[in-house]
């Protein structure tokens, strides 16, 4: 099967040296950015770069670019995928995208599957892509009413082959809400809480929860911007919560109310730990089937 990747960035670069790793598959490259083809070239992680034009000679289009150049892209370019052939996106918002982008591209005779792979680095680029970076992910797909049966069989397959551990089947609404919580409330939180005056007293004092708070803080903010505003529902119906249950261990600390703030510790743990369970429990339940 004849693969491209548009965007050879961070998960666009891991994708091509997982698809060249992992499987038989052929795999191509278009970057406006010149040194990432190159780079992708002389590491082998494609087999060559190719045009916009030439993307009707593949099987699978893999668009790996920022949520507002993802659509732009597939729109400029609806013309040139292969009649019958397969698009995906790998962007961290899909009601926007599949919203955009899906009724244009089946006018066109193509199909297009709304996808995310889950799982990033705090650094962007070709240069930080890996070919293992998926080994332990989950390649989230949100197909609608009118996404063939055999294009959700056909990319899941390819995800497997690629490496990654577990295919999720979701729709756009039930993942744009998911991910307001697990993805996109987390970076905003770690942004926020750098910005603490503490932060550049912090050298000699901090260890692994410091670390692990402050990691995603170093995002691209060229890409969360829109993907936050794409989500701003979900996003801000999370910000709404967190900042509530902030307010509510402030009060308890402010008035000295150690009950209070026992029960609200507690509260958590017990929350974590019947997640932990739960999270336990569905990856026996898939093993025995």
């Amino acid at each position: 099967m004849k693969t491209a990747i548009v965007g050879l960035g961070l998960i666009g670069g891991s994708l091509a040296k997982a698809i060249k790793k992992n499987t038989h598959h052929s795999c191509f490259g278009l970057d406006i950015n010149t040194d990432a083809v190159k780079s992708a070239l002389e590491q082998e992680a494609i087999d060559g770069e190719i045009t916009a034009e030439k993307l009707s000679t593949c099987d699978i289009v893999i668009v790996s670019l920022h949520p507002i150049q993802t659509i732009k892209f597939i729109l400029d370019n609806k013309d040139n995928f292969r009649k019958g052939g397969i698009v995906i996106d790998t962007c961290g918002v899909k009601g926007e995208i599949v919203k955009a982008v899906e009724q244009p591209l089946k006018d066109a005779g193509v199909d297009f599957l709304g996808c995310h792979p889950m799982a990033g680095r705090e650094f962007s680029g070709f240069a930080y892509s890996v070919d293992n970076l998926f080994e332990k992910a989950s390649f989230i797909m949100t197909p609608t009413e009118n996404t063939p049966t055999e294009v959700v069989e056909a990319v899941s397959s390819f995800a497997y082959e690629a490496g990654f551990a577990k295919v999720v089947i979701s729709n756009t609404k039930e993942h744009d809400e998911i991910i307001a919580y697990t993805s996109q409330l987390a970076h905003i939180v770690s942004s926020a809480y750098v910005k603490s005056p503490s932060l550049m007293r912090q050298a000699g004092f901090s260890a692994g929860s410091f670390k692990d708070l402050t990691r995603v803080a170093k995002l691209n903010e060229d890409m969360w911007t829109p993907l936050f505003l794409m989500n701003r529902q979900p996003l801000t119906d999370e910000l709404d919560c967190i900042i509530e249950k902030l307010t509510e261990y402030r009060d308890a600390i402010a008035a000295n109310d150690s009950e209070r703030l026992h029960q609200l510790l507690k509260n958590g743990r017990e929350l974590k730990e019947r997640s932990n369970e739960q999270v336990a429990e569905l990856e026996l339940e898939k093993q025995n089937t």
